[in-house]
Order: C-alpha cells, then sequence, then structure tokens
C-alpha cells in the first residue's frame, strides 16, 4: 500500500472555553480547517466535588449548519436538548448530533461521575453539513462502547473502532448526512497498524498521547493532530509508546464556510439569520431540571 504523506503536524494548544480547559488542535494560524472538519478540541478535566453533576459541565448553548460530534474516552457525558433527547453515554462511546435547522443542548458530566473516578476525557469535533443538510431536523445519534464495532489486527497489538463510515471492511452504527469515517485507535508499544483510506478522502489522526513512528514522516507523539495529504491508499505507523488516537476521513464538501460561534453557515446573511431565530426561539427551549 503506497501510504500518504504528511501536509500538516498541528500542536493541540491549551485554551480556555468559557472556564473549561481545553486543548485545540485546529482551526489555527496555520489550517483554518480541513474540509469537512472544522474544529477539535481535547479536553481532560476533573468534575467539581462541590457542584451538583447537573450543573457542571457545558450549560444550554444553540447549534445550526453542522454536526458536533463527542468521542468519549474517560468518564461520561450526559447530553440534554431541546428535541427531548436525554441520555448519557460513557467511556467508549460517543454522541453524534447533527445540528440541521438548529438546537440548544447541553453536556454535563453523569450523575455517578465521581464514582468513575471523577474525569472526563473527551475530543470534540466539528463536522461541517453540505449546505443541502443545514437546514434538515436536528437529530441525535448515541453509541455506548458495547455498539461499536471493533476490529483487532493480526499482531494483536492494535485496536480500530468504528463509529461511522467503513473501515477495514467494518461498518459503524452512524450515518452522518455526508461521507465520513470516523474510529478510534488503540496501539500498544510496537504494534503495527495499517488502515486503506478513500482516496478523494481528507484524513486526519489525533493523538490523544503516546507516540508514534509513521510512515514517510517520523515521529509524532502525544497532543498532535497530523494532517494527511490526498496522495496515497492508506496510512501505516508503529506504536512508540502506547497510544490512543481518533482516526477521521471525510469527503470534501467544498462549500464557502462562514462561522459566527456556533453556528456554521455559507453566507453571512445565513449566520445573521441564525443569531434571529435562536433569539426568536425557533431553535426551541432547554428548560433543564
Amino acid at each position: 500500500m503506497k501510504t500518504r504523506s504528511v501536509s500538516h503536524l498541528l500542536y493541540a494548544q491549551p485554551i480556555n472555553m468559557g472556564g473549561l480547559p481545553v486543548r485545540q488542535a485546529f482551526p489555527t494560524q496555520q489550517v483554518q480547517q480541513l474540509d469537512p472538519f472544522l474544529l477539535l478540541h481535547h479536553a481532560r478535566v476533573k468534575a467539581p466535588q462541590h457542584t451538583d453533576p447537573r450543573h457542571a459541565g457545558v450549560d444550554p448553548h444553540p447549534h445550526r449548519g453542522f454536526s458536533p460530534v463527542t468521542f468519549v474516552f474517560e468518564g461520561g457525558v450526559h447530553h440534554r436538548d431541546s428535541r427531548g433527547n436525554n441520555g448519557t453515554v460513557y467511556a467508549g462511546g460517543a454522541q453524534w448530533m447533527h445540528a440541521g435547522r438548529g438546537i440548544i443542548h447541553s453536556e454535563r458530566p453523569p450523575h455517578d461521575i465521581h464514582e468513575r473516578g471523577s474525569y472526563q476525557e473527551i475530543i470534540q469535533l466539528w463536522v461541517n453539513s453540505p449546505a443541502k443538510n443545514k437546514f434538515d431536523l436536528p437529530s441525535y445519534y448515541p453509541v455506548q462502547a458495547e455498539d461499536v464495532p471493533e476490529v483487532k489486527l493480526e499482531d494483536g497489538l492494535s485496536t480500530l473502532r468504528v463509529f461511522a463510515g467503513t473501515l477495514q471492511h467494518v461498518s459503524g452504527k452512524i450515518t452522518p448526512v455526508s461521507a465520513v469515517n470516523a474510529a478510534t485507535v488503540f496501539v500498544k508499544e510496537n504494534g503495527r497498524f495499517s488502515v486503506a483510506l478513500p482516496a478523494h478522502h481528507n484524513a486526519f489522526l489525533y493523538l490523544l498521547d503516546g507516540a508514534i513512528m509513521l510512515d514517510k514522516y517520523g515521529l509524532v507523539e502525544g497532543h498532535h493532530a497530523v494532517l494527511f495529504k490526498q496522495d496515497g491508499e492508506g496510512i501505516a505507523l508503529e506504536a512508540k509508546r502506547d497510544t490512543r488516537m481518533l482516526l477521521m476521513s471525510g469527503e470534501p464538501i467544498g462549500e464557502p464556510v462562514v462561522s459566527h460561534g456556533p453556528f456554521v453557515m455559507n453566507t453571512q446573511t445565513e449566520i445573521l439569520e441564525a443569531m434571529r431565530d435562536y433569539q426568536l426561539g425557533k431553535m426551541g427551549v432547554l428548560i433543564e431540571d
């Protein structure tokens, strides 16, 4: 297999997001987006002991025009939204919400977070939607760890867990509005991992920790995103330490992107309309008990 070469190596800088410490791999001054992927945040936070979990985490807020996707690596996330969805996804699972024409949601620690070690570790990824889907009815797809198809590679040191799309002939439970493959990869030290990717997809790896030796590039350590060129059939690597990764590929949408806060549209006029519709209550109401 001819492996892809690297276009960018991006360090996930620590930032403050509304009082929550997160690492942002992109956008950066170097790379605004990797179409259709708009933003990647990685966070590991401790739920405060002095605060009821129902009041911790991220308060209700709106979205329109894209899919905020959360992969849970530790603890859990309690999701509630203005469409009536209410549930918790625990470590190993993911929640894929297509905001469509507009939705309000909150993301809190689960009620039993302190029985589970108090920590939440997540990656939130914003996946753009084509213009034809930006006004779809919102949808929410939670997937628990036990429902994620898993592939163990022949060396016994690598595991691929597929959430969406198809990789290694295994298909995930989630069907995004555009062609996207989503998987987590766990490779133990000295493990060798390779995967074929659609030639026309943009693709990236994000390392939560560990270190790998990437074919055609070299050493990559944790808290880095690797963005690939469309010049090969897939990627291959060897783990120098136990490493956890997020692997994403997606067909570029190729449309204008105009974003403001929690809204991602195609024109500035559509952004103004989104702000107006939110203020008028057209994205619904979320009242938390």
